[in-house]
């Protein structure tokens, strides 16, 4: 199905609005708080009227919600549901469509028990549509909540979604949301040869773009299979700009529990690629690090893993850690690795501390190997600055918002 099958009064309204802001910026450049921001779920008049008489799947997890009354929210499958738009799948990404599953944990196909609509996984042993679920749909619709990290793997699922629509000639609807990290972009850019689906597309490790923003990219760059290009439409925020702050309502994953958490990720999941833990198995992940062996002088503070919702079983399960506690640290505005250097400074005779995974998270071996080097933080992000200001050049050619 092309676009031609969409040329209705509605249609070229809303392409009309999309087009036209591919390389404009809102005009204010002032800080926004949050309650000002209409997202792309909530203009239910922009895109409704394209799903009448379609067969319709959707993207969805537990923060696809639709505020669109100041007194009343819904999510958008139990709202779509209720306006009789036939659903004939609801794509679930990592952790569930609930978000409740571990990081990593391969998420069944099931039933929607509220709605019974059918769910299908793509964080299993499937992480792209099949032809035979998407036989009959005639369009599709992609609402998560992002975070801005290139190791999220949301942006991941973004993708092959985007190749299954281009391949089957499916539109794609990008409702847009804001990105809590989008006002820096930072960190090593992915290599090609440590592509997997905690690094895609070469991007730096914070990439400073929304969701729909990223879906420009991915088509306008050729990242898709065989550079094919996906039908693609976004519905665009308003009064958001990249500087705009916003604090996620709804836990975007299960070991991201606020804004600190949020803010540190970045920094912090690099030690997910080594034998320390960050937080999983607390109730404050991404707001700490440590381990059983580090000094109890120079990392006094303690907290023991225990299985909870997010990690049934987290490192050093049930075993004192030492650590740092970093819930009151500043804002970040650029990665932070003082704190995994002066780690592994601290244990630099334990032949252990990175792990693989340590590569596949930073998307290149260089890292790794200053670090051991003995290079410090400012040394190290030297060494990104040139394909850093390549990288926000190219980023350029896709925002919507204001810088």
């Amino acid at each position: 199905m092309t676009l031609t099958d969409f040329k209705n009064t509605h249609f070229l309204l809303l392409l009309l609005t999309i087009t036209t802001c591919f390389c404009c910026k809102s005009q204010s450049k002032n800080k926004l708080i949050s309650n000002n921001i209409v997202l792309g779920a909530d203009q239910v008049n922009e895109y409704l009227p394209l799903l009448k008489n379609k067969k319709v799947a959707v993207v969805a997890n537990q923060t696809s919600i639709i505020n669109f009354k100041i007194d009343s929210s819904a999510h958008i499958i139990d709202y779509l549901h209720q306006k009789n738009i036939p659903i004939k799948y609801v794509f679930a990404p990592e952790h569930g469509f609930r978000g409740k599953a571990d990081a990593g944990e391969l998420i069944k196909d099931g039933i929607d028990n509220k709605t019974g609509i059918p769910i299908a996984s793509l964080y299993g042993e499937n992480k792209k549509p099949s032809i035979q679920q998407l036989d009959g749909v005639e369009i599709i619709i992609f609402d998560i909540q992002d975070v801005g990290a290139r190791f999220y793997t949301y942006i991941s699922t973004l993708h092959y979604i985007m190749e299954a629509c281009a391949e089957a000639n499916i539109p794609l609807i990008v409702l847009d949301r804001p990105n809590p990290n989008g006002s820096f972009i930072d960190g090593p850019v992915l290599e090609k040869a440590h592509r997997s689906f905690v690094g895609m597309h070469p991007v730096p490790v914070v990439h400073g773009m929304t969701i729909g923003e990223y879906a420009q990219m991915i088509n306008g760059e050729g990242w898709l299979s065989k550079e094919v290009k996906c039908e693609l439409l976004i519905v665009k925020m308003k009064n958001y700009s990249h500087q705009t702050t916003y604090s996620l309502p709804i836990k975007p994953s299960p070991n991201l529990p606020n804004d600190t958490s949020i803010n540190l990720y970045p920094s912090l999941c690099f030690f997910e690629g080594t034998y320390l833990s960050a937080g999983r198995g607390t109730e404050i992940q991404f707001q700490l690090f440590g381990a059983p062996n580090l000094s109890p002088e120079l990392y006094p503070f303690t907290f023991t893993p225990r299985a909870n919702e997010g990690a049934k079983t987290p490192k050093f399960k049930n075993k004192l850690c030492y650590g740092k506690d970093l819930r009151n640290t500043e804002k970040l505005t650029k990665l932070n690795l003082e704190w995994l250097i002066n780690a592994y400074r601290q244990t630099e005779k334990n032949n252990t501390f990175f792990s693989p995974f340590f590569t596949k998270l930073a998307g290149t071996k260089k890292l790794q190997e200053q670090i051991e080097k003995g290079y410090t933080y400012a040394e190290i992000r030297k060494t990104w600055l040139k394909d850093l200001n390549n990288y926000d050049l190219l980023r350029e050619k896709y925002l919507l918002y204001d810088r």
